[in-house]
């Protein structure tokens, strides 16, 4: 008798541990702040993190996640579930693998783990550029200054159309709402401009880094900020003249001002040049997106 209440014991125990998680995870989703839009969104990931780490494992690296415990939880989520288009120098899609295993130098420098990801450059009527401060939580390039948004197209189907750049377009505006707050209603798919493709090595500390053929988007429009703290520090509109001064800071290590590496690449060889074109209206004259750029 006491041999077969076992294994029952051991389920009971098991089904606990998920119910658990699933309402730890409906709790969190509630309790946001955020829009009920993002927390119907990130519920079904969290959920599944949560019935996963009740298990031991998450998508079978445990032994990685137990080395990360100190990670901040958002992040880890991230890092565990969201799984990266694997590509070519050439830009074709190879296969795809987790965030965390792309953005760790070991495997960068194996040369196995190039992923595709977007920088967004959005400019307001006043042909002001809005920059970001990464938040302090960021696994990568924590509390830098970078472009408006920059992140990974997901290997999934709405991300990976190749046609007109539409997979790249549609994560974009997907993370511009997780992490500004913007309405898809402020971000037409179809009025975002791809300019151009870098594609770039660069580590953030002894462990981490990017190795990303990133694709360009730019777009002028006005719209609302929420920005979400998980994932921003700070948010401001910079013309010409102030982005000088930001960049003469950070050259001079004043005040703690830091850049992301890819985001002063495209400021050294493209963005003062693209940014005749957007206070002109002529953005589409300056596209190329034939040319992979290796900075």
């Amino acid at each position: 008798m006491a041999a077969a209440a076992r294994p029952l014991a051991l389920l009971a125990s098991a089904s606990a541990s998920l119910a658990a998680g699933r309402a730890s995870s409906v709790r969190l989703a509630v309790s946001s702040s955020r829009t009920p839009r993002r927390a119907l969104a990130v519920l079904g990931r969290r959920q599944f993190a949560a019935a996963a780490a009740a298990g031991g494992a998450v998508m079978g690296k445990a032994g990685a996640a137990d080395a990360d415990v100190g990670m901040d939880a958002v992040q880890r989520r991230l890092m565990f579930e969201d799984e990266c288009i694997l590509v070519d120098e050439q830009d074709n899609v190879i296969g795809h693998d987790s965030k965390y295993n792309c953005h760790l130098m070991e495997k960068i420098e194996s040369g196995h783990v190039l992923h595709r990801a977007f920088s967004v450059f959005l400019f307001n009527s006043k042909y002001e550029l809005l920059l970001q401060q990464r938040s302090a939580t960021k696994v990568t390039f924590p509390l830098v200054w970078t472009n408006t948004c920059c992140s990974h197209p997901l290997y999934r189907e709405s991300e990976v159309i190749e046609e007109k750049c539409l997979g790249v377009r549609n994560a974009a505006q997907r993370k511009l709402f997780d992490e500004l707050g913007i309405t898809a209603e402020d971000l037409p798919v179809d009025q975002f401009i791809p300019l151009g493709r870098i594609l770039y090595k660069a580590p953030s500390d002894g462990k981490w880094g990017e190795h990303e053929l990133d694709y360009l988007l730019f777009m002028v429009r006005d719209v609302k900020l929420s920005p979400n703290p998980e994932e921003v520090a700070d948010v401001k509109y910079m013309n010409r003249e102030q982005l000088k001064e930001l960049l003469r800071k950070a050259d001079a290590e004043e005040d703690g001002v830091k850049l992301s590496p890819w985001f002063r690449l495209v400021v050294d060889n493209f963005l003062m040049s693209w940014w005749d074109h957007v206070e002109q209206g002529t953005l589409q004259e300056a596209a190329d997106m034939n040319t992979i750029h290796k900075l």
